[in-house]
Formats: C-alpha cells, structure tokens, sequence
C-alpha cells in the first residue's frame, strides 16, 4: 500500500505541477496583454505591469487547483494506464478501495496547499495588487453598487462612501444620523475620511447640517472626529471581489452585515465555498479514478486530457453561476456553494461504478 501510494504520489505531483505551470503561464500572459492597454495611465509602466501580474498568480492558482488536479491526476493515471501498470496494480491485489485511500493521502499535501494558498497568499496578494495598480494610476475606486455609491448601516446612521483609496481612506463621504425614532437629526459631508484608530475617523472639509427644533443650522469645520465601529478591512473588500477574500475576512464582514440588516448572501456563499473548495481537490481525484481503466482502443491519452479539462471547466464555470444565483434568488448558502462539488463527487462515484461494473 505504501508502495503503491509513493508511486502513484510522485506521479501525480509532477503531471499537477506540470499542468499548473501550463496553465499559470497562460492566466498571466492574458493578465499581461489585457494591462497593456493601461500602460502609459499615471506613472503606470511596464515594470507595475509585471509586479501586478505576478501578484495575481496566488489568486489564480486557488481558482485552477481543482482543474489542475483533475487534469494532472487525469494524465498521469491515464499514462500508467497506458503502460499497463494500473493492470499491474490491480493483478498485484490492489482493490478500488486501497486506491481511493492512496489517492486521498497523496491528496492531502495538495489540499493544505489549496488551504495555504486560498488563506494566507491570495488575498493579500490579491488587495497589494489592486492598491498597487490605483497607487500607480493615480486612481481610486468607484463604488458602483447604486449609482450614488456604496451605502453602510453604522448603528443608526447611515453612511453613504463615494470613492476608496488605495490606502483605504475615504472621499466624498456623507453621515445622515437619526435619533432614537428614526428622524433625520443631522447630515455631515466631507471631502476626506482618514482611519485614526479603533472606533475613531478623522473627517476633513466637512460641512455639517443639523435639524433642530429651532430650525436649521449649518456649520463648517476643516476637520472633524468621527466615532464609528466602520473599520478600514470593512472598506477594503471592496478593493477584490468576494472570492479573493480569506474566509476570516467574509465571517468578519457577513457578520457586519447581519448585524446592520443587510444582504449578506453573496459573501456567505463565498465564505462556504472558502471553506469546502480546498475538498473539492479530493473529489477531483475520485472523478479522476476511472479513467484509470483506459485502453488504448478509446483513444488517445490527448483524448482523455481533453476530457478532463472540459469537466475542470464545467467544475469552474457552472460553479460561479450556481452561486451567482445563489445570490441572486437568496438560495441556501452551503447548499449554493457546495452543489457543484456535490454533483461531480455523485459523477466520480458514479462512473467508478460503472468501471468497475464492466
């Protein structure tokens, strides 16, 4: 068994290392052609094209692991098989059942690797990159969720934000604030919000309105403190989409939305989909099991690869549209992230039935 395990492992890891190295190498030269067109915006040259593109390979190799152990597992199997050492194997005593064991421990360092990858690597990579190409364009981020910007509940005021910079301070912020009884007491704009500390903003050219029972004044400070439980990592996911976010990050922030009354599905279904995608890794090797009993009659091993890469992309693609309307129709969030890794562990089990049935 330990045999058996040490030999298909250092097969598949150098057909999955293969495999991602291929397809990273793609992901980045598209990266690079698309950035072009933005060269010559601001102080963005060549050299921040590079470092961007290279800050966007963590994000990429979270999103590929599945497909790319899937196809590296694919071509791998299919070549021993090919060799007629999976008959060997199977000659040699080795039942289906040791085989999914030894596929699921050569899984395991590949898993951890999705883990470290999704967690600790791609988001910051991920934020450093789009706060790296802002900087160098001498730009910000225009929040498009209304067409007036992006609205938060703080407590009982209600903050409207414009624009994020990239070092995640503010501009062109407006606090509408509303008493015990929810009427309008008072309406703060600024041109600027910078962070000072925990539960404390600085605003900057603010003018202030407020509705007394004596009627209406208005007020114009060049600085203002503004006491709020808004921190900047609340404003800086909106610098990468949800699926670049580490799960702590989206716990944090569908928590804050819960706790204001917000729609929190989309960050929810991506802080599940954190959390089972790095399983998806083992369910690609059971799906890639069967075409262990490949013959040389069914086609050829580019045949079985071209296989597999349509079914690592079926994964990919039909994934983001379950959970985009997930998001859309307030599905179940477990069940919108985890439907497809379902429905291709129901495919892989079915198919090995099926193998070994014949």
């Amino acid at each position: 068994m330990n045999l058996l395990t040490r030999y298909l492992g250092r097969e598949i890891y150098v057909s999955v290392a293969l495999v991602l190295a291929a397809l990273l190498m793609l992901f980045a030269f598209l990266d690079f052609i698309r950035e072009l067109s933005s060269i010559g915006e601001g102080q963005y040259n060549l050299g921040y094209v590079l470092l961007f593109v290279l800050l966007t390979v963590p994000g990429h190799t979270y999103e590929l692991f599945p497909v790319v152990v899937l196809v590296g597992t694919i071509f791998a199997l299919v070549q021993l098989a090919a060799n007629s050492e999976m008959t060997v194997f199977r000659a040699s005593g080795a039942s289906l059942g040791q085989m999914i064991g030894a596929l699921f421990k050569i899984a395991l360092p590949l898993v951890v690797l999705s883990l470290v990858c999704g967690e600790l690597l791609a988001p910051p990579s991920e934020r450093m990159a789009q706060k790296l190409r802002l900087k160098a364009q001498n730009a910000q981020v225009s929040l498009k969720e209304f067409r007036s910007g992006v609205w938060v509940k703080d407590e009982r005021n209600f903050v409207n934000v414009k624009n994020v910079m990239p070092d995640t301070s503010l501009s062109n912020i407006d606090i509408y604030r509303f008493d015990e009884t929810y009427h309008l007491r008072e309406i703060i704009k600024a041109k600027r919000a910078s962070f000072v500390e925990q539960g404390i903003w600085k605003l900057d050219q603010v003018l202030e309105t407020r509705f007394g029972e004596t009627g209406v004044s208005v007020a114009n400070w060049p600085s203002q403190e503004w006491r709020s439980a808004l921190n900047p990592e609340i404003f800086s996911v909106l610098l990468v989409v949800p699926e670049q976010m580490s799960a702590w990050h989206l716990y944090q922030y569908t928590g804050h939305l819960r706790d204001n009354r917000q729609k929190s599905g989309r960050y929810e279904i991506a802080m599940w989909n954190k959390l089972v995608y790095p399983l998806a890794t083992m369910v690609m090797m059971i799906l890639a099991l069967p075409f262990a009993s490949y013959h040389r009659r069914a086609g050829g091993v580019g045949a079985m690869v071209f296989m597999g890469i349509v079914l690592g992309l079926l994964f990919h693609f039909f994934g983001r549209l379950v959970g985009s309307l997930g998001a859309l129709n307030d599905w179940q969030p477990f069940i919108s992230a985890t439907a497809m890794t379902a429905v291709f562990l129901l495919l892989g089990l079915t198919m090995l039935w099926w193998t070994e049935r014949r």
